[in-house]
């Protein structure tokens, strides 16, 4: 039987994360944001009193991207979320599984944000992130390191949140998962970032050796098919093969538009450094357009949803719209990831080919690179997009003797740049070795004194939006 927790106590905290170069995906450029970090006490039945962490950092218009919101207010929507969760939380003082309790709660944290006016997908960043902090606090109360503790089951998970699995298809994934060795970056192209020469895609000082290429899309198939031709024909002067995929943050209006750029793929030579290579198209529509356009002919393709990925029963709605894959990302919620990754499996072992991947660019060094890496080696994402290392200039404000602790635990993870603690990269790929140390991929924690606490905006009623 897994073991049982009760809850006892969440704290939030935050650090600034200036952006050593602007991103830009879709409409949105950004310069800077904000890490939230969990710290979850939890006492664990007949074992005692355990505390554990995460972070994620706060990415502005991409949980809700409804024009009329400034980035603050979709960042103040994702604290929002967070609050509302540690209350629900805190309400169940009782003893339940780490998964039994983010289950019991789930539903009514997204008719809680529902009714400040917060959509589904950013409800869900507060049980996200609560629930990697009591992880990680319940694997180090058992002294069990991820991989095996989620192999073991030691959080509980099971059908009750996507009945179309059961139980035993669950159980059956996390007992056959090893941790990957290594999980290839795949390198983000942004719409402002250098194409061509020095720092441009081929530039092995600025993709850091990878052989995965993430390009966005702005949603307009001329000047996005030009824009993949010059990424082509430098991708092509690489001395080693590679792939890529793209990603178009739901800019693509419709079917239509979408089509026009398929059909250029598929008959445009000068396309074909990016044709022939592509893996998967990701999000292209808006996500409620998305629910309503089956792919039809486009299905030659392979898309993924990602934005759309708002509730449980997320991946079976798009599987039926003739979606193939759906993203794994910490900040969306790891149990997520884990079903939807047991879905796919189970789906393609009876005849079809469905895939989980890796995306999240956000993530930044420590807590939040390691758990969301962790993450993805346990259920067989073998290339994640990885970037807050490229937009982010190492461990950015995080204080020099924190920086170096992270460094000291995982050598293998980090390299020391003269004064500056960066992402350490291997021929294009990530180790994974240290992480499976007792806990949720990490030796390490913030030191909780040094971390001013979360900003919480005030609660807003419907009635108030509306005025």
């Amino acid at each position: 039987m897994p073991p049982r927790i009760a809850v006892r106590d969440i704290s939030f905290f935050e650090r600034p994360i200036p952006f050593a170069k602007p991103f830009r995906f879709g409409s949105v450029v950004i310069t800077s944001s904000v890490q939230v970090f969990v710290r979850a006490e939890i006492e664990i039945e007949g074992k005692g009193a355990s505390i554990g962490a995460g972070a994620e950092m706060m990415a502005s218009k991409w949980f809700d991207k409804r024009a009329h919101l400034s980035p603050q207010q979709t960042i103040d929507g994702l604290r929002r979320a967070l609050a509302i969760a540690r209350e629900l939380y805190l309400a169940r003082s009782g003893l339940d599984t780490a998964f039994g309790h983010h289950a019991a709660i789930i539903a009514a944290q997204v008719e809680a944000c529902a009714n400040e006016d917060i959509p589904p997908l950013a409800a869900g960043f507060g049980p996200a992130e609560i629930d990697k902090a009591i992880l990680d606090a319940l694997l180090r109360g058992l002294g069990a390191n991820f991989f095996d503790g989620m192999a073991a089951n030691v959080a509980g998970i099971d059908a009750r949140l996507a009945p179309d699995l059961g139980d035993d298809a669950i159980a059956q994934f996390l007992a056959g998962r090893r941790r990957l060795e290594r999980v290839a970056i795949r390198h983000t192209v942004g719409m402002d970032d250098t194409v061509e020469g020095e720092g441009g895609v081929a530039d092995a000082h600025e993709n850091a050796g990878a052989r995965y290429f993430k390009l966005k899309l702005n949603g307009d198939p001329a000047a996005d098919a030009a824009r993949l031709i010059r990424i082509g024909n430098e991708l092509a002067k690489l001395p080693y093969a590679y792939k890529v995929t793209l990603d178009a943050n739901e800019q693509y209006a419709d079917l239509d538009a979408l089509g026009a750029l398929v059909e250029r793929l598929d008959r445009d030579s000068a396309l074909k450094p990016i044709a022939e290579k592509l893996l998967y198209i990701e999000q292209p529509m808006p996500r409620d357009i998305t629910r309503q356009s089956p792919l039809g002919a486009l299905t030659g393709r392979d898309f993924i949803i990602d934005e759309a990925d708002d509730s449980y029963d997320a991946f079976p709605a798009a599987r039926a719209l003739g979606y193939r894959g759906i993203s794994s990302k910490s900040c969306k919620g790891i149990y997520k990831s884990v079903i939807n990754a047991a879905r796919a499996a189970k789906w393609s072992a009876d005849g079809g080919r469905y895939f989980i991947s890796g995306e999240d660019l956000t993530c930044q060094a420590g807590l939040g690179v390691q758990q969301d890496l962790a993450l993805g080696a346990l259920i067989g994402v073998t290339h994640a997009e990885r970037n807050g290392h490229h937009y982010v200039d190492g461990f950015a404000e995080t204080p020099a003797a924190e920086a170096d602790a992270f460094l000291v635990a995982h050598p293998d993870l980090y390299i020391r740049d003269g004064n500056i603690i960066r992402l350490s990269i291997h021929d294009g790929d990530l180790l994974t070795g240290s992480l499976a140390a007792p806990g949720f991929a990490t030796s390490v924690h913030p030191e909780w004194s040094e971390l001013p606490p979360l900003q919480q905006p005030k609660a807003r009623t419907l009635q108030e939006q509306a005025i």
